[in-house]
């Protein structure tokens, strides 16, 4: 089961990663964040899901980065559009909107954007991060996102939050090593459909 902040992160159609992973070689580590390695898991046109060892099940994972390209987006304006685009669509979800900010472009770099979000579920809590970038002059997100599963644990979510919220805010808004979809071609063995009709719902 994808991030849902990540899911809803992407134009497109809606829907939802399938339950079980292809059968395949063991993946090579794609990139490290917070000195954990994480792995590719899954692709779909323009998302691209990674976890670390031992989180290969999408139905049960605890963190999860993705990526997500806007080719359509190449410049400043564009790329504030869009991250206020996505956070419209976070609300409309019954996101918990924790924090927004923006970096103001300087003379080395464009302009950012960030949001924090919790969505609320029956049997889980997410709590997700998204950083909107421009790289080699396309848009990005890339998305982390913490998973606490369980019945009235919102007092662990919030402890989970104090705890590690403005350190994972600055770990992913100072990330320099980030992948891109120039960098990174998923192998077709590992790429999978979605099925239709499921919680998370595209922008």
């Amino acid at each position: 089961m994808p991030s849902i902040l990540a899911a809803l992160a992407v134009a497109g159609s809606a829907g939802q990663a399938q339950n079980k992973e292809a059968t395949d070689p063991a993946p090579k580590r794609a990139f490290v964040f917070r000195e954990v390695g994480y792995f590719h898991r899954w692709s779909h046109n323009e998302q691209h899901e990674f976890t670390p060892d031992k989180q290969e099940d999408l139905e049960k994972w605890s963190d999860m980065i993705t990526m997500n390209g806007y080719p359509d987006v190449s410049d400043g304006e564009g790329l504030a559009a869009t991250a206020n685009a996505v956070l419209e669509n976070y609300k409309n979800h019954q996101a918990k909107v924790l924090k927004t900010r923006s970096v103001p472009r300087a003379t080395d770099r464009p302009a950012e954007h960030f949001i924090a979000v919790v969505f609320t579920r029956p049997n889980f809590i997410e709590i997700a991060f998204a950083r909107f970038k421009l790289v080699g002059g396309k848009g990005f997100s890339y998305v982390y996102s913490h998973r606490i599963y369980g019945e009235e644990i919102g007092d662990q979510a919030s402890a989970w939050l104090s705890a590690h919220g403005q350190e994972v805010e600055e770990a992913l808004m100072e990330w320099t090593s980030m992948p891109t979809r120039v960098l990174f071609r998923p192998e077709p063995s590992r790429q999978r459909t979605r099925a239709a009709g499921t919680a998370s719902t595209s922008a």
